[in-house]
């Protein structure tokens, strides 16, 4: 049963759920991924095709990479009503809560959801005394998101940031 996003703190709306990845979703991972890279792919000069060839390595490389080096890792689907609208990728560490990636259909970006859930999170964290860490694309639209729940960056690493969230009365 997967620990994440029990509703612990009441803000998830009811029709969403959660369950663990399996196989039988990799197509509407990599369809989710494709939409997270929409306005970057608009930008460059590459037939369609092309832009297929080039997400499906980058899903591929990805996908791989997080079941690699995160072994402990929770891999959720996200429901809604039973349809899935997205992925959420949490690793509960020692000292953090590493969330690896969440990403929701753009029918769903703007809705509360991912504010929900990401609420959800942080008090799951308040609650135990960890920070939340997370890499962002510099450019990523929910970089606002998550300066408004209060996330600072830490590091700058190229072309993402590491940003944290930090329990009330929590120091370094």
């Amino acid at each position: 049963m997967p620990r994440a996003f029990k509703g612990r703190s009441g803000r998830l709306p009811a029709d969403i759920s959660f369950r663990p990845i399996n196989d039988g979703d990799l197509e509407f991972l990599h369809q989710l991924y494709a939409g997270t890279r929409a306005d970057e792919m608009a930008q460059v000069d590459w037939d369609d095709e092309q832009k297929k060839q080039f997400l499906t390595q980058q899903f591929n490389a990805q996908h791989s990479f997080y079941q690699e080096q995160f072994g402990q890792a929770e891999f959720l689907l996200i429901e809604a009503d039973g349809k899935p609208v997205g992925r959420v990728y949490v690793d509960r560490r020692v000292n953090e809560i590493r969330l690896i990636d969440i990403a929701l259909v753009p029918e769903q970006r703007n809705s509360g959801r991912g504010t929900a859930l990401l609420k959800d999170l942080l008090d799951e964290a308040q609650a135990i005394g960890l920070p939340v860490k997370i890499h962002v694309e510099k450019f990523n639209p929910a970089m606002r998101l998550y300066r408004r729940l209060g996330f600072q960056s830490l590091e700058d690493q190229g072309v993402y940031q590491l940003m944290e969230w930090r329990p009330a009365g929590k120091t370094k």
